[in-house]
């Protein structure tokens, strides 16, 4: 899911007067379910232009929708409709453009220009029509968002506060269904409910918070129409979030209130079955701007062992695992790690501790496993190294991303390992230490989020002569053979100039020699940047055995850091032997190869080298969402993958590649079928921050 996004949730209500001001909808990316013919586009009604407009296909339903970019307070939104005008609509939002709320409906459209006043906050708006006015399709001239946009991120913790925490219901279906299963981390757990109205689901966080997100994963049995709860003692409730239109599956809801314990409150089932959640996942915190790779601290509670004193009982440095010494559990780099020794270490007990330089009162562990975790261990404190005292212990560590709210007073913190989950040792990505007191050392400031709205930082629109190469200002030939199997040699230029038509052009060829040539560029060594929205508009070569591709690669990499641990954000690969697929995938010490992070966007029977199509990412320190033409299909969210997958290795610069690929692991070789040339066309690169 993207980072927490509200749903409009106020009073909504029209009036005659038209909203002042730039519409933040103006100029941002459009979609729409269908369009009457290619001179009325979706961007036809973002474009600020009040003599084009989009028209649909005659169909109910029909959609408009507009990314804003990030999170804006709206104040209202104006339909300027043409003649064809929907009767019937809803104004919807999401927060990743994939999962929709409803928060407005008519069925008594007038049509001409309405405006809607509207309070509340979202990234994605869309007007969802249901039925028409007329017999043609639905046509907007302007469809017009305004608002404030926001100056940077919720500051809203991606960690889980409900993980593992004591969880009650109003009943339970079975025996193998109880509360507890729905704040494991497991999606293959759940809760569920007797079959009758109202049910409810609450966990104690143990303390005190602020609570500012939910996030709910249901099971087919969801609720209709139900209320998020907060309260003090558990017993007299506020609600803080409700709705009668409930949608399911997976629910990412931004909200704000104070309380030691939270529920679901459901009052309609969707069903005629209970309530069923896999998980009920509880954000906390608030305010602050930019990214952080552990969780905010909450009650003045700081990371107390960063580059603090490390040792372990054995630790692993060979081929396997070079250098994964005690100290890489704490550098607050998310691509090192700590292993235990392969020639002595893959025993139990296994053990690291860190030494906090003095006294403190310890609050949170945070643990990033590596595959290789324990089942069974402790958390231990000690006054001086030698004498320990636990103060959490469990027999069913599952792994992954683990937070522990812990109660102890130490110098030294260390993970006691008893039980291994597999024939391996122990590993730890990350092992962080949260409280007060201690010596800490701060951690190196991360990058802020992108701003709010986005302004273009670095661009390339290829407008040069036929014949020219790319800009040696922006862009480096890296030429070389290429890796995973790749046929190619990639030359120093040769295979890469502009068309005198606005492309660039990489060119793959079957040389007199029957040997295979193409290019490849990157901008490494003139523009590397953190976060933003990257987009290209691109015509992707075919055929059996090519492989183009538009990818980020952390620019760590260049100065030694090595693949995957700089970490890799492919937003766009094709294959040729799969003509209607692209894909979108991230690569990462825990997760790379076929094992990476991703998924296609698939149009069936179609032929993406047919035409130009724009491929994009954005990306901030919770999530990345991925587009095809203005369509998100994959929303990789950080916490997520961390509690799924591994380690978040994001958090640094990256840069541009670009390349057109024969051959490799993936596509396969060039077969009797395969054309060539084949000819890559880039229309633009773009980076919005």
């Amino acid at each position: 899911m993207a980072a927490l996004v509200a749903t409009f949730a106020l009073t909504i209500t029209q009036n005659s007067a038209r909203a002042a001001g730039v519409p933040l909808s103006q100029g941002r990316p459009a979609a729409a379910s269908s369009t009457e013919n290619i001179g009325t586009p979706a961007s036809a009604a973002v474009d600020g232009n009040t003599t084009t407009r989009w028209s649909s296909a005659s169909g109910d339903p029909q959609w408009l929708s507009v990314d804003l970019g990030s999170t804006a307070t709206i104040s209202s939104v104006t339909l300027e409709w043409e003649t064809a005008y929907a009767k019937a609509y809803q104004i919807q939002t999401s927060a990743d453009g994939t999962t929709w709320s409803t928060v407005y409906s008519t069925t008594t459209g007038p049509g001409g220009t309405e405006n809607l006043t509207i309070h509340g906050s979202g990234r994605y708006v869309r007007i969802y029509t249901t039925q028409r006015a007329t017999q043609w399709g639905v046509s907007l001239y302007e469809f017009q968002v305004y608002g404030t946009a926001d100056t940077g991120s919720t500051g809203c913790s991606t960690t889980n506060a409900a993980l593992n925490r004591p969880a009650t219901a109003s009943s339970t279906e079975n025996a193998g269904t109880p509360a507890s299963a729905a704040v494991d981390g497991s999606t293959t757990t759940r809760w569920s409910s007797a079959a009758a109205d109202p049910q409810w689901l609450q966990v104690d966080l143990g303390s005190s918070q602020a609570i500012c997100g939910v996030q709910l994963s249901w099971e087919t049995a969801y609720a209709k129409a139900y209320q998020i709860q907060v309260s003090d003692d558990g017993t007299t409730w506020n609600s803080v979030y409700s709705t009668a239109n409930g949608p399911g599956a997976t629910e990412l809801i931004t909200l704000s209130g104070t309380g030691r314990y939270i529920r679901m409150y459901g009052t309609q089932r969707a069903t005629q079955y209970g309530y069923s959640l896999w998980e009920f996942q509880v954000f906390t915190g608030s305010g602050g701007t930019g990214g952080t790779t552990t969780p905010p601290p909450t009650d003045g509670e700081v990371l107390l062992s960063y580059n603090k004193p490390a040792t372990a009982s054995t630790y692993q440095d060979d081929g396997a695992c070079p250098g994964c010494t005690p100290s890489k559990a704490f550098d607050e780099d998310p691509a090192t790690r700590w292993a235990t020794s392969s020639v002595n270490g893959w025993v139990d007990p296994g053990w690291i501790a860190v030494d906090l330089g003095a006294t403190a009162h310890i609050t949170k562990v945070v643990l990033q496993w590596d595959p290789a975790y324990a089942t069974s261990y402790q958390i231990q404190v000690s006054p001086d190294g030698t004498n320990w005292t636990p103060i959490y212990s469990t027999t069913t560590g599952k792994g992954f991303k683990e937070t522990l709210t812990v109660d102890g007073t130490g110098r030294y913190v260390r993970m006691y390992g008893t039980a291994r989950s597999n024939g391996y040792g122990y590993s730890l990505w990350t092992f962080d230490v949260y409280g007060t007191g201690g010596n800490p050392t701060p951690p190196p400031a991360l990058p802020p989020n992108p701003g709010n709205p986005e302004h273009l930082v670095w661009s390339d629109e290829f407008n040069g002569a036929a014949g020219t190469k790319p800009d040696p200002a922006k862009w480096s030939q890296d030429p070389g053979r290429g890796q995973n199997g790749e046929l190619e040699t990639y030359t120093n230029g040769d295979n890469t100039s502009m068309d005198g038509n606005g492309n660039l052009v990489i060119e793959a060829r079957k040389e007199a020699d029957g040997s295979y040539t193409s290019g490849r560029i990157n901008t490494s060594d003139h523009f590397t940047f953190t976060y933003g929205h990257v987009e290209a508009r691109i015509k992707v070569s075919g055929t059996q055995g090519l492989w183009p591709a538009f990818w980020l690669l952390g620019a760590n990499f260049k100065s030694g850091t090595p693949w995957p641990n700089c970490g890799e954000i492919d937003i766009m690969e094709h294959v040729g032997k799969v003509p209607d697929s692209v894909y979108s995938t991230l690569h990462a010490p825990a997760y790379n190869g076929g094992n990476g992070y991703g998924s296609p966007y698939t149009v069936a029977g179609s032929d993406f080298a047919s035409d130009f199509h724009t491929y994009a990412v954005d990306w901030d320190s919770s999530h990345m969402t991925f587009s095809v033409d203005g369509h998100n299909f994959l929303t990789a969210d950080r916490s997520t993958v961390e509690q799924t997958r591994g380690p978040w290795v994001y958090d640094h610069p990256f840069y541009i590649i670009l390349n057109n690929a024969v051959g490799g692991d993936w596509p396969g070789a060039p077969d009797a079928s395969t054309v060539f040339p084949q000819r890559m066309l880039i229309d633009y690169v773009r980076v919005l921050q």
